[in-house]
């Protein structure tokens, strides 16, 4: 079983814990491969960050238990792959 192999998340979290701390969490969880977090907007409260996700057979509740134990809440699912491999977004016509 392979199930959900990247997850890609918009997060939006205080200023602290640092997203080191966040990575490390993440990057611990079972059937996790690799973790990317990107900060991409800053306010004087909180921070928006992207995070990636990669694995196998991931465990959303989980992975969402974990962000919001340390204070961050998910606002949306930006991107999900499953199956025995991560098909990559092809660009067409109508992206250009």
């Amino acid at each position: 079983m392979v199930g959900i192999r990247r997850l890609v998340l918009d997060v939006l979290k205080p200023h602290h814990p640092l997203i080191l701390e966040y990575a490390k969490a993440l990057s611990e969880l079972e059937n996790i491969s690799g973790v990317n977090l990107s900060l991409y907007e800053v306010d004087q409260q909180t921070e928006n960050i992207k995070v990636t996700i990669e694995g196998d057979d991931l465990d959303y509740e989980h992975i969402k238990e974990v962000i919001e134990d340390m204070g961050a809440v998910i606002h949306s699912i930006d991107e999900i792959a499953a199956g025995r491999r991560i098909v990559e977004e092809v660009e067409t016509l109508q992206d250009r």
